[in-house]
């Protein structure tokens, strides 16, 4: 684990916010940002699979994440396979909280070997337009990149000893995959609040 993270998590109060669950249907919303570990900027079209599209929404410090980087790393290389694409935005407001800075989320990158791109949504536009609230905010697209899912990785938190296997995910991106119908019953994530700028 990166050497900053332990003491920032003493200092997080890990107050839990739920996702706002955007619309079902919604259209994924367009975006155009900076990849931290690259010059690169890049837009959803970038990002989508043939299969559909998983959103992250999360940053470097929050406990919920760290507690689920993993076990996100290792489902997004098992359904990356199956024809689905992934992005991770962090929306956080780096002013009052620079351990979520650009060159702090391309070290996270790293350490977890991410294999999608990290983008930094410096305006908070991009969170906005999401309706992201929390990290990790998760937001699955279809082909026709039409919201599907929103809600949680699966029932594990940090400290209430259920296993991360990213179940509820898995279910969404499944159902996408065979192009059945979702879940009606779609679990909110829970996290740290998305730091917005004053």
């Amino acid at each position: 684990m990166l050497n900053f993270i332990p003491n920032l998590i003493k200092n997080d109060q890990m107050a839990l916010t739920p996702s706002n669950m955007l619309a079902l249907g919604t259209t994924a919303p367009a975006f155009n940002l900076p990849q931290t570990n690259s010059n690169k900027i890049i837009r959803f079209e970038n990002c989508k699979g043939q299969n559909g599209t998983v959103v992250i929404f999360m940053c470097n410090h929050c406990p919920f994440v760290i507690h689920i980087m993993e076990g996100l790393v290792a489902l997004a290389n098992e359904y990356k396979a199956k024809g689905l694409g992934f992005v991770a935005i962090s929306s956080n407001d780096i002013e009052n909280y620079p351990q979520d800075g650009p060159n702090e989320m391309e070290q996270f990158a790293e350490h977890y070997k991410m294999p999608f791109p990290y983008l930094y949504d410096a305006s908070q536009e991009v969170a906005k337009a999401y309706d992201a609230a929390c990290t990790p905010d998760l937001y699955v697209f279809n082909t026709e990149d039409k919201l599907v899912y929103r809600g949680q990785l699966d029932g594990s938190r940090p400290n209430n000893g259920v296993a991360v296997t990213g179940e509820d995910l898995r279910l969404a991106l499944n159902a996408v995959i065979e192009n059945r119908p979702q879940v009606e019953n779609q679990k909110p994530s829970m996290g740290c609040g998305i730091k917005w700028k004053k």
